[in-house]
């Protein structure tokens, strides 16, 4: 079969990877439905020798409004499980990557107008310990925690990224279900042709008809993992070029390769290279050499390398929360064997979030402490080591520290420093607080930024308990409303608009203004909603 998502060649299993088990099920009517485009039997192996070429007429098969409607319905699944993680902190860090990337592959023309409208071409985080990442239709890209924890470099995450990305701007899963499609003829006539020479061998016809049969059946199958083989290889091409031309260093493709196979030695059951979907991680760490060259490192990527320590140790700590592994992590404030500034910042980093976490706040100080001293004179890793500062302030009530530690970086219009500015003017503020000044000016962030970023679910709940304080009901159900419709929960939201109509109907002073936005939103609600019943309908 074709694989669907399309697997990061983090695993190089014939069988190919998928998100973590509580999402696997969630993607498992999104598989149904490609595989309801696809035919029953796939190509031979002797048709699968060459991909076809991007402006090959069988992509056609799955156009880019198939494909932009199939990655929403995907992650309106995704969205609603617990194991998809909207994490301000770390989602910014993978932003700062992605986003170089996608810039890229505009300059490279590797995005045609039609794709980089149409596409979501967000990436998104998996709270998993799998080390992997992987490409879904629609421009989406998941990430599991277990990856970003793995790698020691901004370089080797933003290999993974660029790999997952070319996966998306080739087309992968278009072509596969394209050359499928124009190859299936071929197959069927195999197997007939099969069952035709049985059909003469007397009386040893069925097993002789058994074995065209099953003949067949290999030859699709081992055609369809060449096919996958290629389609991995010009993503770590494509992918690679992507990244180098992004600024990012020509070696971090190999190191992370170096780094998968270490870590699945213990995993990897040492198949043949022909029966895998991936090619062997060895032979991609020979590729990935060759194309260094002489290349040198990309300038200045060292200054960067403390935040990235800062964000793997995030991951790793939040990748599994339970109260053992906090303690685990905790437990690192005591390591006395670390000798090189990126492991002490490691270390206190993750002893000081699981600390946080586990309320244990005189060690959390203590070990931000430190981290704050490893990162001196590093602006980009102080900030990230202050928001850690700030989160643990947060929790344990301490406004006035908090507010201090915050308030270097308030101008900077970036969404964690807006959201945990929100979280501590809601904090501070009464239960009904109108004339709040710090809460007006957060209501007037979110609005601007909910206005640029509408799908924004986190954004829209803050707005919506900020303007709920602020004696603005109306506005608070239709900011709830919004996040809903962020989540993929249209009915949700649906009923979120009903109850503030309701609401401005049972009297009291309402501004016109705001009952007209609730109506509006609705009629458009409830259409997304029909055509999402519809559609639905269409593909049982």
């Amino acid at each position: 079969m074709i694989a669907t998502p399309t697997s990061c060649a983090l695993n190089s299993h014939a069988v190919p990877t998928f998100p973590p088990r509580p999402l696997r099920r969630r993607l498992t009517a999104a598989a149904v439905a490609l595989a309801l485009l696809c035919p029953a039997l796939l190509p031979p192996a002797w048709a699968q020798n060459q991909l076809p070429a991007l402006g090959d007429p069988s992509g056609d098969d799955f156009s880019i409004a198939t494909e932009h409607k199939l990655g929403a319905e995907i992650m309106r699944e995704i969205r609603a499980d617990p194991d998809y993680l909207d994490d301000p902190v770390l989602l910014e860090y993978l932003q700062s990557i992605w986003q170089p990337l996608v810039a890229q592959a505009r300059v490279r023309g590797n995005l045609s107008a039609d794709i980089d409208q149409r596409l979501a071409w967000e990436p998104f985080l998996v709270r998993d310990k799998d080390v992997n990442a992987f490409a879904l239709p629609g421009g989406f890209v998941g990430v599991n925690l277990g990856l970003m924890a793995l790698t020691s470099t901004r370089d080797e995450l933003a290999s993974v990224l660029a790999h997952e990305m070319s996966h998306i701007t080739q087309r992968h899963i278009a072509r596969s279900i394209g050359n499928a499609r124009r190859q299936s003829l071929l197959s069927l006539a195999a197997m007939l042709a099969g069952l035709v020479v049985a059909s003469k061998s007397g009386t040893s016809s069925i097993d002789a008809a058994n074995a065209a049969v099953v003949g067949s059946q290999a030859l699709a199958v081992q055609g369809q993992l060449n096919f996958s083989r290629d389609m991995e290889r010009e993503a770590d091409r494509v992918g690679w070029q992507v990244m180098t031309g992004a600024g990012f260093a020509p070696g971090g493709m190999a190191a992370m390769f170096e780094k998968l196979d270490q870590s699945s030695r213990l995993n990897d059951f040492g198949g043949y290279p022909y029966l895998r979907s991936h090619p062997l991680t060895s032979e991609r760490i020979g590729e990935a050499r060759a194309r260094m060259g002489a290349a040198a490192p990309a300038p200045g990527s060292s200054l960067s390398a403390l935040e990235h320590t800062a964000a793997q140790a995030r991951a790793r700590v939040m990748m599994d929360a339970r109260f053992d592994a906090l303690r685990r992590w905790q437990a690192l404030d005591g390591d006395r064997v670390a000798t090189s500034t990126a492991d002490k910042l490691l270390n206190a980093y993750s002893s000081a979030l699981a600390s946080t976490l586990l309320r244990d706040w005189a060690r959390a100080d203590a070990a931000i402490a430190i981290a704050l001293g490893l990162t001196r004179g590093n602006a980009r890793a102080e900030r990230a080591v202050a928001l850690l500062n700030v989160q643990s302030l947060l929790a344990r009530g301490d406004l006035t520290r908090a507010g201090a530690a915050l308030a270097p970086y308030q101008a900077d219009g970036s969404r964690p420093v807006l959201l945990l500015a929100t979280q501590a003017a809601l904090a501070g503020a009464t239960a009904r607080a109108p004339d709040d000044a710090a809460l007006r000016q957060r209501a007037e962030q979110l609005r601007t930024w909910v206005t640029i970023h509408a799908g924004d679910a986190l954004a829209w709940t803050a707005l919506g308990q900020v303007e709920e304080r602020l004696g603005q009901p109306l506005r608070a159900v239709r900011a709830d409303a919004e996040s809903r419709v962020a989540l993929g929960d249209l009915s949700g939201a649906v009923d979120r608009l009903h109850a503030g109509q309701r609401r401005a109907r049972s009297g009291g002073a309402v501004d016109f203004i705001d009952v007209s936005v609730i109506d509006a939103r609705l009629r458009d609600v409830e259409a997304q909603l029909r055509q999402q019943k519809a559609d639905e309908k269409a593909s049982r």
